[in-house]
């Protein structure tokens, strides 16, 4: 049985890709490590879920809790728009390492299920990252199980958050609001 561990934006992302590693017979461990999420109570409820779900499914959570407001808005405000960049190599690499201090077989992430991430940029991280750190990095395409992921998660009744972490991307998301409500 391989020995995954698998970075975890939040519980919702991860649910359907675990089902289904579960069924194939990994043994999937959690990763949380997301200094990219703000505000500190959002941060907070994508943490809880996950600690949540992995007590329900009785799977390992390895924590890496550091909401990183500071060092995410350092790194990112001279350009916003490689704000994806970095918050990927970032949790990746922390991913990364973390497999191979702690003798995992591979890693992977949930940004690997989202319809919304930049998938290549992922793809090629991963795979930088598994050189560097010597550990194997397994590849899914989970997009496809998007819709079951959201049907599992309703069902489950998780806290399901509406941006991807960042408080850019939650701007984006008011700011569309905002633009369909004064469109009315």
């Amino acid at each position: 049985m391989a020995k995954l561990l698998i970075h975890t934006c939040c519980a919702p992302c991860l649910i359907a890709p675990y089902q289904k590693l579960k069924e194939a017979g990994y043994e999937v461990s959690a990763f949380w490590f997301n200094p990219n999420i703000h505000p500190l109570l959002e941060y907070q409820k994508r943490r809880d879920a996950l600690r949540d779900y992995s007590q329900t499914e009785g799977f390992e959570l390895i924590e890496q809790n550091q909401y990183g407001l500071v060092e995410f808005l350092n790194s990112t405000l001279s350009d916003i728009s490689a704000r994806c960049e970095y918050c990927y190599r970032t949790r990746i690499e922390g991913t990364a390492k973390a497999a191979a201090e702690g003798g995992f077989d591979a890693f992977s992430s949930t940004l690997l299920y989202s319809r919304y991430q930049k998938h290549d940029d992922i793809i090629a991280f991963s795979k930088e990252m598994a050189e560097k750190y010597q550990v194997g990095f397994f590849y899914e395409d989970w997009r496809t199980l998007w819709q079951e992921g959201i049907r599992l998660s309703k069902a489950a009744g998780m806290y399901r958050q509406q941006y991807c972490g960042c408080i850019f991307s939650e701007e984006e998301r008011y700011r569309e609001q905002i633009r369909r409500d004064k469109s009315k």
